[in-house]
């Protein structure tokens, strides 16, 4: 039998803006946790405010806000610091991505709020962490890009740097934090205790730098950008069929072999030059001179039936259209849809992550309203009618 989520029952205060902060507490929304939005009264998160919009609704917050409670408050007043802190006392987790100092200027930094809650797990997400002689500079997703090596290893050889195509500065940090915190429930099972998360997105950027560390400590050389094919694994790359690109990977001289018996070519695999993986890399141009006018021969489809058939690692070179309609994407759960008030039905991305113990569902609750469950937090806190609506006058909601 499939039991409830495996967050279910955690409560999360989300005090986060834009993209990385809120993708790690969407995650945690879709394992099970209740996720309330602090946002500020009037303005709110300001991707609100971010395109593309659909009736007027900015699908960018869409996308990685549904599902939340939203309540407003105005942290810079007394009154709304009180409301935080007695929030705090019945709260499993606080995620915030303010640029570091700002919450321990509010008198809400991790070491006052621990007094409040010891059990508190409070993870922080920032562009340079919370320490070191760049902490306070601001971040965006380009900038730990460019400064965490990314971008000096993407792109063409001898051309301009290249931003990769979605913000993996911010999102990388989200899926890091989210790490960080599943990490310390569990220590938190154990001692009874919360500690602070901090994640920097240019420490994110240099953890998935991958082989590019080893290389440069190997060869002395800085790694450059090499478009779309491997360092050192040949051929693993790219190429143009007659109607469109494709990508194979051929990751072991077995598969090069059988790759050239299917195509009738072993008169490649016999040539010296291409015979094991290291020779094939190092003679790369050679063998793409050859390999270039072979792949050209066949449309995509056809290369498809030919590799599926032998065995060799393939993939087209997908759109978004076509992710929208892929079978195997489709049979994984991986788009969700989101029934909304003013956009209508629109479809997210699922949950990467599979597990036998609950359902995966391919339906997402809405998105909330700016300080739509302001009231009900309030009145759970004891809060009366009149006091919410005086709250309201005074701008502390």
């Amino acid at each position: 039998m499939k039991s409830s989520k495996p967050l279910a029952g955690l409560k999360v205060l989300d005090m986060t803006r834009v993209l990385a902060g809120p993708y790690a507490t969407m995650i945690l929304s879709d394992l099970g946790a209740e996720v309330l939005k602090v946002e500020m009264p009037g303005t709110g998160d300001d991707s609100r405010h971010f395109g593309p919009f659909k009736n007027g609704r900015s699908l960018y917050f869409l996308s990685i806000n549904r599902g939340k409670h939203s309540m407003t408050l105005n942290l810079k007043s007394n009154e709304g610091k009180d409301i935080l802190r007695k929030l705090v006392a019945r709260y499993d987790m606080l995620v915030e991505n303010f640029r570091p100092g700002v919450m321990e200027k509010l008198g809400l930094g991790y070491e006052e709020l621990k007094k409040i809650n010891p059990g508190l797990i409070y993870a922080a997400a920032s562009g340079y962490g919370h320490s070191g002689p760049e902490s306070k500079k601001p971040a965006y997703d380009i900038l730990a890009q460019a400064e965490g090596g990314l971008m000096g290893i993407t792109g063409w050889p001898g051309g301009a740097p290249v931003r990769v195509g979605c913000s993996i500065g911010d999102i990388t940090a989200g899926l890091f934090a989210s790490i960080g915190i599943l990490a310390a429930l569990h220590q938190r099972n154990a001692t009874g205790l919360g500690q602070k998360i901090d994640v920097a997105m240019l420490d994110c950027q240099v953890a998935i730098l991958e082989n590019a560390l080893a290389r440069y400590q190997a060869t002395g050389e800085n790694p450059e950008p090499l478009g779309n094919r491997h360092p050192t694994i040949t051929p693993f790359q790219a190429y143009q069929a007659r109607d469109d690109w494709f990508v194979v990977a051929m990751g072991n001289d077995n598969l090069w072999k059988t790759f050239c018996t299917a195509t009738g070519r072993m008169d490649l695999a016999e040539d010296p030059r291409f015979a094991t993986n290291p020779a094939r890399t190092e003679n790369l141009d050679e063998l793409n001179a050859l390999m270039e006018p072979l792949m050209a021969e066949r449309t995509v489809q056809e290369w498809s039936d030919l590799l599926s058939e032998a065995g060799i690692p393939h993939a087209p070179i997908n759109k978004v259209e076509h992710i929208m309609e892929s079978p195997q994407i489709l049979a994984r759960k991986m788009l969700a849809t989101v029934e909304d008030s003013l956009a209508g039905t629109v479809q997210v991305a699922g949950n990467p992550v599979k597990m036998s113990g609950f359902e995966d569902s391919t339906e997402r609750p809405p998105l909330p309203e700016l300080g739509e469950h302001t009231r009900e937090v309030l009145s759970d806190l004891g809060y009366t009618d009149d006091q919410v609506r005086a709250l309201q006058d005074q701008g502390v909601i």
